[in-house]
């Protein structure tokens, strides 16, 4: 790994640290705008009330680019991991939904951040009566779980954060079971953005710098083997927080050729997949 890489990585968790210490992301803009309360966000892009009434404190950091809960249809039983948990925020709302023989995973690799989610679990487990989150330090390029364990791979807003994306789907696919599923929300480009707007490191923490094409979203899927896979861009996010005066975006807006916007070029997308079974013999599959 190269230091400008390194570096890139390093300045990512500082970020995300400042904002776990902070309980908020409005002073940087792009995950969530001065003009936007976290609660708002969540609601825009999926979140429900009640969802949102039943976080622990502070869960919420509005840092979530659309609902990956919605597109993984969680089964009771199934194991669930959450890719760059934060705070825990779809964590603690994926322990209900797979419930007392299930298990919900979170891995971050900021110490702030799951400092913060795990001294939320006391109150979660005196909430719903269930012990079945547990959240783990981890990179999501070298995740801390054993080969064919994992039902569903679930992700909010993280894979673009990144160096090594390929990296991330060839540990997705290493760790989900056959027939397991992956449901991730994320930003991706329809265009490459202009040099001087991807240099920007703020970019890379707002989740956009480190952002590849919808079509080489797709082709890492792909290529790690996955099946059924869709991936499906949503502009509506990007549009929401451009109406909203976002900081991050405007500075974006002005780096672009004129009459173009940050939603010409950017967009989040949800993205599904599962992890093909094996063959059953030498013809024939199940």
């Amino acid at each position: 790994m190269s230091d400008s890489t390194e570096s890139i990585r390093d300045q990512v968790r500082d970020g995300y640290a400042t904002i776990a210490e902070s309980g908020s992301c409005h002073s940087r803009g792009g995950c969530c705008g001065p003009t936007m309360s976290a609660e708002k966000l969540a609601n825009e892009i999926g979140y429900s009330e009640e969802d949102l009434a039943a976080l622990p404190e502070g869960a919420n950091l509005g840092l979530s680019c659309g609902n990956p809960g919605l597109i993984a249809r969680l089964q009771p039983g199934e194991v669930v991991v959450d890719l760059g948990s934060g705070a825990g925020f779809d964590a603690f709302l994926c322990g209900p939904k797979v419930g007392t023989e299930g298990r919900v995973i979170g891995v971050d690799m900021t110490h702030e951040m799951l400092a913060k989610a795990r001294a939320n679990l006391v109150g979660y487990t005196e909430r719903t009566g269930l012990a079945n989150i547990e959240f783990r330090l981890g990179e999501i390029e070298h995740l801390p779980l054993a080969d064919n364990s994992v039902d569903v791979i679930m992700s909010n807003c993280v894979i673009n954060l990144s160096i090594d994306k390929q990296q991330v789907w060839r540990e997705i696919a290493r760790v989900l079971k056959p027939g397991g599923r992956v449901a991730v929300s994320d930003i991706a480009l329809f265009k490459p953005l202009p040099d001087q707007v991807r240099a920007n490191i703020e970019g890379w923490i707002g989740c956009v710098s480190g952002a590849v094409l919808v079509d080489d979203y797709l082709a890492h899927m792909e290529a790690v083997g996955l099946s059924q896979i869709a991936v499906i861009p949503k502009k509506d996010y990007v549009e929401t927080l451009t109406s909203e005066d976002d900081p991050f975006y405007q500075q974006i807006r002005a780096g672009l050729p004129e009459g173009a916007g940050p939603s010409d070029y950017v967009t989040s997308i949800n993205a599904s997949a599962v992890k093909p079974a094996p063959c059953c013999s030498g013809t024939s599959c199940c």
